[in-house]
Order: C-alpha cells, then sequence, then structure tokens
C-alpha cells in the first residue's frame, strides 16, 4: 500500500507550524464540520436512496408483476426456492472455504438481500438497453444471433456483475469485518446467490403465471425449476470472482480502480460467454446424442461451470497456502508469530 501523497511544504515541515489549510486540513471550525457532515450524510442518504428505489422496483413487481404470483400459488415460492439449493450449496462451500475467521451472518444476509434487490436494475437496464443493442448489433435484423452476442457481452454481462458487484460494496465491503482479500469471494457469492434466487422466481413465474390446478403448475414448472437450478450456481461463481478482485482492491487502494474494472472484465467475460454458447451447445448435443433437452442442457452446465468453479477455487487455494504460509511458527525461532486480527 502507498504511502498518502503530501505537498511539498507538508514533506519538509518540521512540525513547528500550523499548516492547517496550507498543506494539510482537518475539520476545526464550523463551516468545516458543517462540511464534514454534509459529505457523510450526503453519502449516507445516496446509498439509502439507491437501496430505496430498488426496493420500490420489487414491490411493483410483486403489486402488478408475475412476481405477485408468488402469493397467489404457493408452489411458485416452493419451486423458486428449490431452484436455488445448488446455488446455495456453492455459495456455503465457498463460505466453508474461507481459511480466515468466518464471516457473520449479519453481513452475509445483508448481501444476499441487496442482491435480490438490485436485481431489479438490471432488469430495467437489459430491457431498456436490450432492443436498440440487438438491433445494431444483428445488422438490424440481418443475423439475429450476432445481436444476441452483442447483447450478452455490451449489456446482460456487465450490468448484472456490476449490480451484484454493487450490492458487497455498499454494504459488507465498508464494514470492518470485512479484512481480508478472500472476504471479498464470500459476499460476492452471497450476493450472486440472492440475484440467482430472484432471477429464478421471476422465470418460473413469467412462464407460469396462466397455470391453473397443482398437477398442471408442477408438470409446466418443473422442467423451467430444473433449468434454473442448473443456471443458479454460474452467478455465484461469476460474481465470487468480481467479490474476489473487490477484496483485493480494498487492500490495494493505490490500484483500486483497475483491480476491481479487471474483476467486473472476468466476471462479465464468463458470463456473457455462458449465455451465448447455452442454447447453441445445448441443441447441438441434444441432436447430436438424442437426448432430452434438459439432459443436453445438465450436461453443457456441468461442464462449463466446473472449468470456472475449479479456476475460482483455484484462487482461493493460492490464497489459503498463502495464509497459511504466512501464519505458520518460524523456523528460525521456533516460536509462534503474533495472533493477527483473522486468528480467532
Amino acid at each position: 500500500m502507498g504511502q498518502r501523497r503530501r505537498d511539498p511544504v507538508e514533506a519538509n515541515a518540521d512540525g513547528s507550524a500550523d499548516l492547517y489549510e496550507i498543506a494539510n486540513w482537518e475539520p476545526r471550525s464550523t463551516l468545516d464540520r458543517f462540511v464534514h457532515w454534509l459529505y457523510h450524510v450526503g453519502l449516507w442518504a445516496l446509498r439509502w436512496l439507491v437501496i430505496i428505489a430498488a426496493l420500490a422496483i420489487l414491490l411493483l413487481q410483486l403489486l402488478f408483476g408475475s412476481l405477485g404470483a408468488l402469493g397467489n400459488q404457493p408452489l411458485f415460492a416452493g419451486m423458486a426456492l428449490l431452484s436455488a439449493v445448488p446455488a446455495l450449496g456453492l455459495a456455503a462451500y465457498i463460505w466453508y472455504a474461507d481459511v480466515t475467521t468466518s464471516e457473520p451472518l449479519t453481513l452475509l444476509v445483508g448481501t444476499f438481500l441487496l442482491g435480490v434487490l438490485f436485481a431489479g436494475f438490471a432488469g430495467l437496464l437489459n430491457a431498456f438497453l436490450g432492443y436498440p443493442v440487438q438491433a445494431i448489433g444483428s445488422g438490424f435484423g440481418l443475423v439475429p444471433f450476432l445481436g444476441q452476442v452483442f447483447f450478452f457481452f455490451l449489456i446482460v454481462g456487465p450490468v448484472e456483475e456490476s449490480v451484484k458487484l454493487l450490492a458487497v460494496r455498499l454494504y459488507a465491503f465498508r464494514d470492518d469485518r470485512f479484512d481480508a482479500v478472500v472476504d471479498g469471494a464470500v459476499y460476492g457469492a452471497a450476493a450472486g446467490l440472492g440475484f440467482a434466487t430472484i432471477e429464478n422466481a421471476l422465470y418460473i413465474t413469467q412462464n407460469t403465471e396462466m397455470v391453473t390446478g397443482t398437477l398442471n403448475v408442477l408438470a409446466e414448472g418443473g422442467d423451467i425449476t430444473a433449468v434454473r437450478a442448473l443456471a443458479g450456481p454460474g452467478h455465484v461463481i461469476y460474481s465470487a470472482f468480481a467479490g474476489y478482485y473487490l477484496g483485493l482492491a480494498k487492500f490495494n487502494p493505490d490500484d483500486a480502480g483497475p483491480i476491481v474494472l479487471k474483476g467486473l472484465l472476468i466476471a462479465a467475460l464468463i458470463h456473457a460467454v455462458y449465455n451465448t454458447l447455452a442454447g447453441p451447445v445445448t441443441t447441438v448435443l441434444a441432436t447430436l446424442y438424442d437426448v432430452n433437452f434438459l439432459v443436453a442442457f445438465f450436461g453443457f452446465v456441468i461442464v462449463y461451470d466446473s472449468i470456472f468453479g475449479l479456476l475460482l477455487l483455484r484462487k482461493l487455494d493460492a490464497y489459503r497456502k498463502a495464509y497459511k504460509r504466512a501464519h505458520a511458527p518460524s523456523e528460525s525461532s521456533g516460536q509462534r508469530p503474533e495472533r493477527t486480527e483473522f486468528d480467532p
């Protein structure tokens, strides 16, 4: 971590002179304290404005959108929860793999809920920007698939990964208990789980809200639930990558911007490639091996998520090994190192 840059006057001062508002500053006067208070209140208000806006979008979806079906048909809610189980399992494993102190439940739940809320922002941006990007990318209908590729790489991947990372940045990141690089992956996974949960609920209700009768709901919703259950872990993987780099940025503030951007770029690319390949590859596999579409999709997801899931776990394992080396007893002294903030 680099040192704070100092003005030449302050850098060469012997400390005998007061350099307030000459080369340094601190809140002293009434005006100083007021602007200091105003700045922090403004940040606090902005954070809550974002949360309230996200909550308003969710309420509108519950009252007037397809999510309202969750209250009318309890089976929808059950299927939505069931579809989130694989993503929950992966997020739990990432939490378990954290070699430092266990993350507090309040931060995990808060990040999960923000992941749920901020999904509404992604939905609006995807809908608002999707048509023009797909139209231009496809050559105004000449190559529809190319339009989808543009949409996935320029809108869906960057937008969805950004709102999930915002869920971490707005709450857990600012807490002192976010005290290790690897914590970013844990909270990123929690945000991804929240996003996947509400996205699954939307897909299930949008595709089955007109269906009546328990058996019909189960028949129509079963396949969708299975598909969404397979898609959910991807969100956890993508946002865990982005979250890890957010954690790295917290402890390298001089290069925080590029580090965060790198994490977002990695997550968005993995996400966009998945969206681009899922349909065509599944169709090819189903045709080539004469199997059900769901079976082919299952095979594709297992391979794709395994590749990037293993890369993520490899990164977490590298941190775990470095952490254990840093906390190993000194061979020369034969003494155990002092306990750190990470030790229980």
